[in-house]
C-alpha cells in the first residue's frame, strides 16, 4: 500500500476465538457476531448428532476438516436422505431445508454462513431440545454461558483442549 488508509469506525485487529459448549460437541466461533457473516468449526463426537433443524433466513455451507461425517438433509422431493461428507468438497443448504450432521467419528467441520440471524426451529433433537428453537434471545442466552478467547485457548489450537 502507498499511503496511509484511513478508516470511518475504530479498526479492531484483536484475535477472536469463542467456544460454546453443546451436547453432541463444541463449537469454536472465529468471526465476532457483530460481522455480517459467521465461520465456526463444528466439533461432532463420534455417534452424536445436532438437532434435525432448519433455518428461516440463514444460509450454512460447510466443509469435513477431519473425521467422518454425513448430513441428513432434504432431497429435491422433500424426503430425508443420508449424504456421507467426502474431504476436500463444500456442502451447502438452502432456507428451510431440513438438516443435520451426524458424527459417524469424532470429526471437525467448517462452517461458513450469515450471520446469526432468523430462527432455527429444531425439529428433532437426541438431547430434549425439540421446539425449543434458537432466535435471537436464545443466541443471547447462549452466548452469556460461552467461553471468550483467552491466551490459553488461542495456542491451544484445534485438536487441543480449549
Amino acid at each position: 500500500m502507498t499511503g496511509k488508509q484511513k478508516f470511518s469506525k475504530k479498526v479492531d485487529n484483536i484475535p477472536y476465538a469463542r467456544r460454546v459448549e453443546k451436547p453432541w460437541g463444541w463449537e469454536i466461533h472465529w468471526v465476532p457476531d457483530d460481522k455480517p457473516y459467521m465461520g465456526k468449526i463444528l466439533h461432532i463426537n463420534t455417534g452424536h448428532r445436532f438437532s434435525l433443524q432448519y433455518h428461516d433466513k440463514k444460509l450454512e455451507s460447510w466443509f469435513l476438516m477431519h473425521g467422518r461425517a454425513k448430513i441428513i438433509w432434504d432431497n429435491e422431493e422433500g424426503n430425508l436422505e443420508e449424504t456421507e461428507m467426502k474431504p476436500g468438497f463444500g456442502y451447502s443448504v438452502d432456507l428451510k431445508q431440513r438438516h443435520r450432521i451426524y458424527g459417524i467419528t469424532d470429526c471437525d467441520i467448517v462452517e461458513v454462513s450469515m450471520s446469526e440471524v432468523g430462527t432455527t426451529y429444531r425439529l428433532e433433537d437426541d438431547y430434549s431440545r425439540t421446539g425449543r428453537n434458537e432466535d435471537a434471545k436464545e443466541r443471547e442466552l447462549r452466548n452469556k454461558h460461552s467461553l471468550r478467547s483467552s491466551p490459553a485457548m488461542r495456542g491451544a489450537g484445534l485438536r487441543g483442549k480449549v
